[in-house]
């Protein structure tokens, strides 16, 4: 741990965003094969809830000006993610509509706390659209705590995981507990999001989690490959988009998910051709 307080404000973003580049299509995976990775929207946005709590609650005086935004906003996605799950539950057969619920719910509170906070515009850019530069020590502390908690999660829960991911039927004749399973993926998804906001931006958070294995999809064949491949296109698109980001002075998360949709674009392309060719 000693190393990394000698690292520079660069070198904590890069590392930052290597872990994010990891663990995020990993989780992103589960989700594709679910068919629910629009969940990433509404967790980020109640995030987003949180951390305008949390910056409006640090404006109410000395006392609180101690209060972390973003451990508020960890609070408020996990919150969100177990309530998302429990109106998927109730909304049995229109499980989507737990989505909207939830996001417009987070818009609304966000808007609230936003307004009431009265901060500057600087206040908000590094939340909404992520920063390389913005990585303190105890950000890079709390990313890699969350990325073993989530690799251990996925480890204890891994047969769990697939079966409900695959077969959910299957998986209740075999016992697992459907319920269970169901909310610690949900809390799974809402640490993912809520390591990834500090370096992509709680806007742009749910592209991070899910282009990269849409463009994985195009190329496997098996549910390993999907992450794998889905690894390698984030960490190309993090790596890039970082770098494009502080040299050209642009905000991160746009950078990322820029970089994410051209990769998938250029796979696209290379697909189309290889159809063509294999017609000729």
């Amino acid at each position: 741990m000693d190393v990394l307080t000698q690292l520079t404000f660069i070198e904590r973003g890069v590392l930052a965003g290597i872990i994010i580049g990891f663990i995020a299509p990993i989780v992103g995976a589960f989700l594709l094969v679910r068919r629910v990775s629009i969940i990433t929207e509404s967790i980020s946005h109640i995030t987003l809830a949180g951390i305008s709590a949390g910056v409006f609650i640090g404006t109410l005086g000395s006392w609180f000006t101690i209060v972390n935004p973003m451990y508020v906003g960890v609070l408020f996605a996990l919150i969100g993610a177990l309530v998302t799950e429990r109106l998927r539950t109730v909304y049995k057969h229109f499980q989507e509509l737990a989505v909207p619920i939830i996001l417009s719910t987070a818009i609304g509170m966000s808007a609230i706390f936003i307004s009431l906070a009265r901060t500057g515009y600087n206040e908000w850019y590094g939340y909404l659209f992520g920063s390389i530069v913005s990585v303190t020590i105890s950000d890079l502390y709390f990313i890699l705590l969350t990325a073993v908690s989530v690799l251990v999660i996925i480890t204890l829960f891994y047969k769990e995981f697939i079966s409900i991911s695959f077969d959910q039927e299957f998986a209740k004749v075999s016992g697992i507990p459907l319920k269970t399973v169901n909310f610690m993926f949900a809390l799974l998804t809402a640490l993912v999001i809520s390591l990834s906001m500090k370096v992509v931006g709680i806007l742009l958070v749910g592209a991070l989690v899910v282009i990269p294995v849409a463009t994985s999809i195009q190329v496997a064949r098996s549910f390993k490959q999907l992450v794998v491949y889905g690894i390698v296109f984030a960490q190309m698109a993090m790596l890039s988009g970082l770098f494009f980001s502080y040299q050209f002075s642009i905000a991160t998360g746009g950078m990322i998910v820029v970089m994410s949709l051209l990769i998938l674009i250029l796979i696209l392309l290379i697909k189309k051709v290889q159809a063509k060719s294999r017609r000729a």
